[in-house]
């Protein structure tokens, strides 16, 4: 009875895996092409390109309890809208707020961080994540800094 729930559970999650694989891409594997999945790129065509001014700020040096803010701007250089799908922080001492609609292509978007140096004495690096349905799907910006006491 074990091994017909154990073969069952693999079943569905199989199932599941390939459900949630709506492929766009081919890769070969010897005899075999294998589709690949890329949710953010399912349409043929064109893409937006996010080109970030900067892709770090140094904060310097801070007391501890202070809130550091800093807006990073970014152009969408490609020749579609770009769509931010999510925007997250290294740590839940920082908070990044970000441009909600489609930025069309040569116009302009932002992402907003705030550090909370509470409890963070120390040199600091933080690294916020942004994945978008942009050609550069996944960048990455970062605040650095020390905090101290």
């Amino acid at each position: 009875m074990m091994r017909l729930k154990s073969i069952l559970w693999s079943c569905t999650l199989l199932s599941f895996v390939v459900a949630c694989n709506n492929a766009t891409q081919s890769t070969d594997k010897g005899n075999d092409t294998v589709d690949v999945v890329d949710p953010l790129h399912t349409a043929e065509g064109p893409h937006g390109k996010i080109e970030f001014a900067e892709t770090a700020y140094d904060f310097g040096t801070v007391k501890e309890g202070d809130i550091v803010e800093h807006v990073f701007k970014f152009t969408n250089s490609g020749e579609a809208p770009v769509i931010l799908s999510q925007v997250s922080a290294s740590c839940g001492c920082t908070t990044p707020d970000y441009t909600k609609d489609p930025v069309l292509p040569g116009k302009e978007g932002e992402i907003k961080v705030s550090f909370d140096s509470k409890g963070q004495v120390g040199k600091q690096q933080k690294i916020v994540t942004i994945s978008s349905n942009a050609e550069n799907k996944v960048t990455t910006v970062q605040i650095k800094g020390v905090v101290e006491k």
